[in-house]
């Protein structure tokens, strides 16, 4: 796959994965939250806040690799 199109592909993925990922942060905290202490609160959104960095940062180092044909 060409480089152009892995960063269509990627940027569209990326696209996806924030909502979606926000989406199911909220969700899970709505479970999980409810009558949690403060400290637990804050631990939960650091985490959860941070967590989407781990696939977006592999997702973006596929994109920005160099073509196959050009290396050699």
């Amino acid at each position: 796959m060409r480089i152009r199109t892995r960063k269509l592909v990627g940027t569209a993925l990326l696209l996806l994965l924030i909502p979606v990922y926000a989406f199911l942060a909220m969700l899970l905290a709505i479970l999980i939250l409810p009558g949690q202490s403060r400290i637990v609160e804050i631990a939960f959104y650091v985490v959860v806040g941070t967590g989407w960095a781990l696939p977006g940062a592999v997702l973006i180092s596929w994109m920005s690799r160099p073509d196959e044909d050009s290396a050699r």
